[in-house]
């Protein structure tokens, strides 16, 4: 067995309960999903070289008003250890009076870390499935940053999250894990009725269902003799930004690194067994499988690093069709499990690349602007479901996707890397000279839409298209909000087609 498991030291790589009044919620209550773990602590951390007393330590920790001190090498700089303010009281309470001992006799060496550009998703799954409670944060020399609590972080904030977390990673097999993710859906459905916001239904939704694949991966990966080479699984699509809702299949890849080119075909061929068993498990975990193929059980899809780069240059390169199509699905990936730091090269070599391409852009605009927002000149609605569903609207394609486009390509743009349809948005907002309150506008619409989506899903499960609306089975408030997030949804289809002069 090989590739690094979640979490891996990042040196080597790597309440929400408000009740949301629809268009009424202000956009900055939740905090970023993809936002950098930097840019979260509020304060500087304590820091201390090895040889200081645990007394200094405590006066030090009192005087600042903090919880944890971080003990590092007066020359390198370099963490070397953590120490909370529980490990200080039982260093005195319980071991005696230890308060003229160096503080490094209290800490805990070697402590969970993330480079402080990571996105704060990755640290409210890996923190959960670790169960720890601080990470601290590194510079790509290794030298400290800061340090986040799980205060900081949103994500897993109550709904029994912490009971269905260690649910998920104490499944030991397959059945349990179904089990598990059926119990995830149910208690999302009650949070999702009880008023909990769209923003915060996705990510507490997505934080489990990373959870859910990470353990499904190790139940699986323990049956395979797998390369010993790094390896990444990654996500697409709207698990790749976050926003899956009650209704989704499986959008994944395979990335891995190969000791020689050589060998490339012969790991891939290792891998796609154990990939496909993937596949399948999270299939029965109700993630049910891709009808397009885009699953790492398929070789298309299970990629080395230079193959990953071959593809979206390719697609840059020759934007036709059937990459403009990959296009809205593949540069959503993020990584869930193995080597978070392979997946964080490969978004690192992609970021500046889609600027130097304004035909790739433009043409990305185009394909964008095919999609309508479903409103006429009148401003009345369009209906997209012919003789088979007349009088209604998808609005995953014309309601969701509108916004999910126009942010995507605005991110390429600006070579920013977030993934989140509503984090691209806030990120990009400067760069647009666009005032707060318009981004916050757009912002709500898209959430409200999504609301729509999820309360339509969660009333006819079994539908074959779970996404689509008859406007007049509303009432006649949401209809007319409903019309409202369709004409934001066209003013940023309006500011594409200006950017790009189509």
């Amino acid at each position: 067995m090989s590739g690094k498991r979640p979490g891996e030291s990042s040196q080597s790589g790597m309440e929400t309960g408000s009740k949301e009044p629809y268009l009424n919620t202000p956009y900055s209550y939740f905090g970023p999903s993809e936002g950098p773990l930097r840019s979260l602590p509020q304060r500087a951390p304590i820091t201390v070289p090895p040889t200081t007393s645990v007394r200094q330590a405590l006066i030090q920790m009192n005087q600042v008003g903090g919880d944890t001190i971080i003990v590092v090498d007066v020359t390198s700089e370099l963490p070397l250890g953590i120490v909370t303010l529980t490990d200080l009281v039982h260093g005195i309470s319980v071991d005696g009076d230890r308060l003229d001992e160096p503080i490094a006799g209290l800490m805990t060496g070697a402590p969970f870390s993330l480079p402080a550009d990571a996105p704060s998703h990755r640290a409210t799954v890996l923190m959960t499935k670790r169960g720890v409670r601080h990470v601290l944060l590194v510079e790509p020399d290794g030298r400290l940053c800061n340090v986040v609590s799980r205060s900081d972080l949103f994500g897993l904030r109550g709904g029994g999250a912490a009971a269905l977390a260690d649910r998920v990673t104490g499944a030991i097999d397959v059945k349990a894990m179904s089990e598990a993710a059926d119990a995830i859906r149910q208690r999302g459905a009650e949070l999702f009725s009880a008023g909990m916001g769209v923003e915060g239904i996705c990510q507490w939704m997505s934080a489990l269902n990373d959870l859910i694949v990470m353990r499904v991966i190790e139940l699986v990966e323990d049956e395979f003799d797998l390369p010993p080479v790094p390896w990444c699984w990654l996500v697409f699509g709207s698990e790749g930004r976050l926003e899956q809702t009650f209704s989704t299949d499986q959008d994944n890849g395979l990335l891995f690194l190969p000791g020689d080119e050589g060998s490339t075909e012969a790991i891939r061929e290792a891998f796609l067994p154990f990939a496909r068993a993937v596949n399948r498990g999270l299939d029965a975990c109700g993630f049910r499988h891709c009808k397009g193929g885009i699953m790492a059980g398929n070789p298309a899809w299970c990629l080395s690093l230079s193959e990953w780069q071959e593809k979206f240059s390719g697609w840059m390169g020759t934007p036709d069709p059937e990459a403009l199509m990959h296009s809205t699905i593949f540069f959503d990936f993020r990584p869930v499990y193995g080597s978070y730091e392979l997946a964080d090269n490969l978004r690192n070599w992609l970021i500046p690349l889609p600027p130097e391409r304004p035909r790739f852009l433009r043409a990305m605009a185009e394909e964008a602007l095919t999609c309508d927002a479903p409103l006429n000149w009148i401003g009345g609605f369009v209906y997209d479901g012919g003789r088979e569903h007349p009088h209604s609207i998808d609005l995953k394609l014309h309601g969701a996707r509108p916004f999910i486009d126009a942010a995507r390509i605005w991110s390429l743009t600006h070579g920013i890397w977030a993934t989140n349809t509503g984090d691209r948005l806030r990120a990009t907002a400067a760069a647009q000279n666009l005032k707060p309150e318009e981004t916050a506008s757009e912002i709500e619409a898209f959430h409200l839409i999504q609301r729509f989506r999820i309360q339509q899903q969660l009333i006819d499960k079994d539908a074959d298209d779970p996404n689509r609306v008859d406007p007049a089975s509303l009432p006649d408030l949401n209809r007319l909000m409903l019309k409202e997030a369709f004409k934001q949804a066209k003013k940023l289809q309006l500011r594409l087609k200006l950017e790009h002069g189509l």
